[in-house]
């Protein structure tokens, strides 16, 4: 349990870190583009705002894999869903907004191509937006490491998305060394193209985030009931719960009604579960609670991680 906990916290030292550094990201792009007028970078600029709000998903996915150890499984509030549909909704808007620029520019520039050039780009602008660059994937990989140290599946979502838009930066950079020898229409166009893909990229967060803020059936509770009863002493299993993504993360919750004789080995019987639900399902997290037939129950253990298996823990009554 200590070092599971010790694990979250580590997750979230990390998850924070990339987050500043990635609201500074933001500030120099924000500024640049105000800067240089460029399309692209405005474009990119809500790249790197989907990355900022991808984190913050990552931090309360965090939050609540570390609430399942010792709660209820938890579920997600009204108060998140209005801030993800405000988020999609503003989005939305400016990326309609930028669409529309990018069209106004490319009229005009086909109409006059001399008539609109107001691109002011430079080397040295050009080799900071690198540097910044380089030293956001470099701690990208960095947290991308630390996801598979620490196991946490939200925080290693959160690097590949942050990676996979790294490249489209440095895809924005090469169209803006095009831009700065003379070829103003590739801007509008990168702009575009990099517009159109925060649909693919927002619905990667939503899809890869959520499951792990709701509460989402991973396993149906008539097939826990069925594991769970196949074990000697186990007379009945009641109140199933599963939350989580199969082949990422399941928390599951159950209690068992077992016969009086088998209570002083209810530890040995709920290990020997949750190591059955681990063949099965993979990575596991399992709150076990044990009843006996006379009514008096115990909870036999608060969670089990892949990784680490807490011992010598005695029940509380």
């Amino acid at each position: 349990m200590g070092d599971l906990d010790g694990r979250y916290r580590a997750s979230y030292q990390v998850l924070f870190v990339t987050l500043w550094l990635t609201l500074l990201v933001l500030a120099v792009k924000f500024w640049a583009s105000w800067t240089t007028r460029s399309l692209s970078l405005a474009a990119d600029l809500l790249h790197t705002l989907l990355d900022c709000f991808s984190i913050i998903l990552s931090v309360d996915a965090t939050d609540t894999l570390r609430r399942n150890l010792s709660q209820e499984l938890r579920t997600h509030t009204k108060h998140h869903t209005a801030v993800v549909l405000l988020f999609v909704a503003v989005l939305g808007f400016m990326g309609s907004l930028l669409l529309a620029v990018c069209g106004f520019h490319l009229q005009a520039m086909l109409t006059n191509p001399l008539g609109i050039s107001n691109l002011q780009v430079n080397p040295p602008l050009i080799l900071l937006l690198g540097l910044v660059v380089g030293v956001h994937l470099c701690l990208v990989l960095f947290e991308r490491y630390e996801s598979t140290l620490l196991g946490n599946p939200a925080l290693r979502h959160n690097a590949n998305h942050i990676l996979q838009n790294i490249w489209l930066t440095i895809l924005m950079l090469m169209g803006l060394v095009g831009s700065s020898r003379g070829y103003t229409w590739l801007d509008p166009l990168m702009a575009i193209f990099l517009t159109l893909m925060l649909i693919p990229s927002l619905w990667r967060i939503l899809s890869c985030q959520l499951p792990s803020l709701t509460y989402q059936m991973a396993i149906a509770p008539e097939i826990l009931h069925q594991i769970a009863i196949q074990l000697e002493g186990v007379s009945d299993c009641y109140e199933v719960r599963s939350q989580g993504v199969l082949g990422r993360q399941i928390s599951i919750q159950m209690y068992l009604l077992m016969h009086p004789e088998f209570m002083g080995v209810a530890h040995l019987i709920g290990e020997r579960l949750e190591n059955i639900l681990r063949e099965r399902y993979g990575v596991v997290r399992a709150k076990i609670y044990v009843r006996e037939l006379s009514g008096k129950s115990q909870r036999w253990q608060d969670s089990l991680n892949l990784r680490q298996k807490t011992k010598g823990r005695k029940p509380t009554k």
